[in-house]
């Protein structure tokens, strides 16, 4: 087999749920080789998170984040326990400094409706939920982890922090991203998503918007402010195409819009830079249920077709393309036939249960042809 054609996953299983659902989504890669064939993946386990802290002290060791670098994608599971914080309060999260570090700019949050979900909302038009978030992951007001202060118990300061150079790669991505959906039945559409008519960062992010749409004639750019965004995500959701927009926007919107498919077992995310991929369920992890066979594993499945699409373009191998295409029929068909039920979404399903379904599923598809990858 050609040295392109092997690749090295780092895997973070990180606390709760996070290794069930990883363990479901690396047998679910499995699977996906096996019947693709021409790529091969190897998996180089990473101890890292809060239950690791509270053993060692350290989050992650220096060499297991290291090779996270090293490898050609990181899958995570999930990162966190109630319990266990840093001294200054805040949440265990090796996964923040793999995004400042690698410079994970973009971050991918698909929401988007399967059959035989009961519905969050009434209109029947919420069948056709089919949206991207697209996150800046590395600046915003998330700039300020670790940065800001507290003055005398009085006051505190954290700062939002917009460049030219994050903010043309992010634009550039959602116009990219969304052509790659026109490709395959999307809208061609780009919403910015801002505060443009408060915060001259907003504004600044939006001029960057309008400058980068004229390098994509064949997308259509449009605007919303947060606030009527938010709304139009109860009110019109299966409108929305790819809502790009700033850090903490994105962490509250794609969340929104998780719930409105399901909840967040159902939302996967994947985190791009210039040269690395990070990919992992947006859940939290759920130490109520771990170990209890209670978690959906899908968003991690998802997370990992995800994985194989962003390989595929980065290598052009359009094996990789086709897998990631496997994942997501076996996804449709699991919910379509009825046959994939989880807990979390009011079926009958543990993690274990609907892990087996898709296994099954995977086995029966046909191999999707690629659809992008040469």
């Amino acid at each position: 087999m050609a040295a392109n054609t092997r690749f090295t996953i780092a895997v973070v299983p990180g606390d709760g749920i996070g290794q069930e659902v990883t363990a479901s989504a690396l047998e679910v890669l499995d699977a996906v080789q096996a019947r693709v064939g021409g790529f091969s993946l190897k998996y180089d386990k990473l101890l890292a998170g809060a239950g690791y802290y509270r053993e060692t002290g350290d989050d992650m060791a220096q060499d297991a984040f290291e090779a996270t670098g090293r490898a050609h994608a990181i899958l995570l599971g999930a990162i966190g326990l109630p319990s266990v914080r840093y001294p200054d309060g805040t949440e265990i999260a090796p996964h923040l400094r793999m995004r400042d570090v690698y410079g994970l700019y973009a971050g991918v949050r698909p929401a988007r409706a399967y059959p035989n979900i009961t519905p969050k909302l009434a209109d029947p038009r919420a069948a056709g939920i089919d949206m991207i978030v697209l996150r800046e992951s590395t600046e915003g007001l998330f700039y300020s982890h670790g940065r800001g202060e507290v003055i005398g118990d009085e006051e505190a300061r954290e700062t939002l922090r917009i460049t030219r150079a994050t903010s043309e790669k992010l634009h550039d991505f959602a116009f990219r991203l969304a052509r790659k959906r026109k490709l395959r039945g999307g809208k061609g559409r780009v919403t910015c998503v801002d505060k443009a008519n408060v915060f001259r960062s907003m504004a600044f992010f939006r001029k960057i918007f309008d400058e980068r749409a004229q390098a994509f004639p064949d997308i259509e750019a449009d605007y919303a402010y947060v606030d009527a965004q938010a709304l139009n995500l109860i009110r019109k959701p299966w409108e929305a195409d790819v809502l790009v927009m700033e850090n903490m926007f994105g962490d509250i919107l794609s969340d929104l819009a998780g719930g409105l498919v399901g909840g967040m077992g159902m939302a996967a995310c994947a985190e791009i830079g210039d040269r690395h991929g990070l990919f992992q369920p947006a859940h939290g992890s759920a130490p109520d249920i771990m170990g209890q066979d209670k978690a959906n594993p899908i968003a991690a499945v998802l997370s990992a077709g995800l994985m194989l699409d962003w390989l595929a373009e980065e290598h052009g191998l359009a094996e990789l393309e086709r897998g990631a295409l496997l994942i997501e029929a076996g996804v449709q068909e699991g919910f379509a036939s009825n046959r994939t039920r989880p807990m979390e979404l009011g079926g009958d399903q543990g993690n274990r249960e609907v892990t087996d379904t898709l296994l099954a599923i995977i086995d029966e598809l046909d191999v999707p042809d690629a659809i992008t990858t040469p």
